[in-house]
C-alpha cells in the first residue's frame, strides 16, 4: 500500500463523500511498502487512537513517540508523517472528516467562532492525547465509540458520528490557545517553506537535482536550507530524497518489463549499482529480490 499524492503533496484518498466527509478506518504500518507513510497534508482534520504497537508520528517539527491507548490530533492542511517505534508494527484508527462537517455552511458562526480559530491557526498543528489526563481521556474514549459505531449498521450512524465529533472538537476548543493565532505566524511561513521543497523534490526527482535549485525554490541559502530541512523534518535533505526516490521506484519494480537499470534511471539514480545499495540498505534486500517476490505473488 502506498500513498498516492499530487503535485502538491497533498493526498489523492478520499476522506469520505461530499455529502458525508468523513472516514473512520483500520490502519496497520506493516501495510505500507516501507512500513511508514510518506510526507502528505490534506483538507481533512485527522484524529488517530492507537490500538497496538508504538509509533513516531511527526506532524511539521513536532515528533511525537505514542503507545497503544495514546492519540493524536493532526490539524487541517498540516504536515506530517509516522513510521514504527523501533521497528515493532502499529495498529491504528484514523478518523478523518472535512470541517465543514461540524460548521455546517460557509459563514456560519460555527465555523467562525468555532472551526476556523483552530483550523487557520498557524501555531496550532498537532497535539497528543494521552489517558492520563481527563479532558484527553474523553476524546480517546470517544474514538474508540467512533471507532465501535463504524462497525455497527446503526440507523442513526451518521448522526451520532456528528455528535461524538463535535463532543471532541468542543474539548479541543476548549483547551487549545486560539487567542495567539495572530502572533504566531512564523509556524505558516515555515510550512509553507517545507510545502515548497517536497513540491520542488517531487516534481523533479527524475532529473539531476541541485541544492541550489531546491534552496532556490524556499528563497533561502543553500546551507540554511540544510539546516532548516533537518530542524523542521528530523532528516536531512539528502535522505529524504533517496526516501523519496526509493519510494517511486516500488511501483515500478512489478513491471516485469523494466530491468533494474531502467528503474533506476526512471527515479534520477546516477547507476544501478547506487540504487541497488541504496535499496538493500533501506530496504533490507536487493531490488531484483523485491521485484522477484512480488511477481510471483
Amino acid at each position: 500500500m502506498q500513498l498516492h499524492l499530487d503535485t502538491n503533496r497533498q493526498e489523492l484518498k478520499a476522506h469520505g463523500t461530499y455529502p458525508f466527509p468523513v472516514n473512520v478506518s483500520y490502519e496497520q504500518l506493516s501495510r505500507y511498502e516501507r512500513k511508514s507513510f510518506l510526507w502528505h497534508w490534506h483538507k481533512e482534520i485527522e484524529l488517530t487512537i492507537l490500538l497496538q504497537g508504538e509509533m513516531q508520528y511527526q506532524v511539521s517539527d513536532t515528533v511525537y513517540h505514542l503507545t497503544a491507548g495514546e492519540g493524536i490530533f493532526c490539524n487541517s492542511n498540516s504536515l506530517h508523517t509516522a513510521s514504527p517505534y523501533q521497528d515493532s508494527d502499529c495498529i491504528y484508527i484514523s478518523t478523518t472528516f472535512h470541517p465543514r462537517f461540524l460548521y455546517g455552511y460557509e459563514g456560519s458562526i460555527l465555523q467562525s467562532k468555532y472551526l476556523d480559530v483552530i483550523t487557520k491557526h498557524p501555531g496550532i498543528h498537532s497535539l497528543a492525547f494521552s489517558p492520563s489526563v481527563s479532558w484527553q481521556k474523553e476524546i480517546l474514549d470517544e474514538l474508540n465509540s467512533i471507532w465501535e459505531l463504524s462497525q455497527t449498521t446503526s440507523s442513526c450512524y451518521e448522526m451520532e458520528l456528528q455528535w461524538r465529533l463535535t463532543h471532541i472538537w468542543m474539548l479541543l476548543w476548549s483547551h487549545l490557545p486560539q487567542e495567539n493565532a495572530q502572533t504566531d505566524s512564523a509556524s505558516s511561513r515555515h510550512t509553507a517553506r517545507l510545502k515548497n521543497i517536497l513540491m520542488y523534490i517531487q516534481e523533479h526527482y527524475t532529473e539531476k537535482i541541485a541544492l541550489a535549485d531546491i534552496a532556490a525554490t524556499a528563497n533561502i541559502c543553500q546551507s540554511e536550507c540544510c539546516r532548516f530541512f533537518k530542524k523542521h523534518m528530523n532528516e536531512s535533505l539528502f535522505d529524504y530524497l533517496l526516501s523519496y526516490r526509493i519510494e517511486k521506484s516500488l511501483p515500478l519494480l512489478t513491471d516485469e518489463q523494466l530491468s533494474i537499470t531502467e528503474v533506476s534511471s526512471r527515479c534520477g539514480f546516477s547507476s544501478a549499482s547506487y540504487y541497488t545499495k541504496v535499496f538493500r540498505e533501506r530496504m533490507g534486500c536487493t531490488p531484483t529480490t523485491y521485484q522477484h517476490g512480488h511477481l510471483e505473488s
